[in-house]
């Protein structure tokens, strides 16, 4: 139960593709893990496996409704990443617009 989310663990956790498909997959809702396994050909033992490196790196959180341990996403480990790449997508969108306002101001030559 790792309150306050790694960056580290979270880039590592989300660099498996089967962990980004099941984190796109809690997006639209919560999920147990026999739901969680169905889209796969893996066992629900390795499906687990992923889920608790998922829930270690902050990026999801397990309830109790009787029975079922529903999996949720949790938004703090996604914050981080996207608070992380912000700097990033700034000096992108500022390159592109400099080279929109160039390629705009530059004579066309026919």
């Amino acid at each position: 139960m790792n309150t306050q989310p790694d960056l580290n663990a979270v880039f590592s956790a989300l660099s498996d593709p089967t962990r980004r498909a099941i984190v796109a997959r809690l997006m639209h809702s919560e999920a147990n893990v026999a739901e969680l396994t169905a889209p796969f050909r893996l066992s629900q033992p390795t499906i687990s496996r992923h889920l608790n490196v998922l829930e270690a790196a902050g990026l999801i959180a397990v309830s109790r409704d009787a029975q079922r341990r529903p999996r949720r996403l949790q938004a703090s480990g996604l914050k981080l990443v996207a608070d992380w790449l912000e700097p990033f997508r700034s000096q992108w969108e500022a390159r592109l617009d400099n080279l929109e306002h160039h390629l705009a101001t530059e004579p066309k030559e026919f």
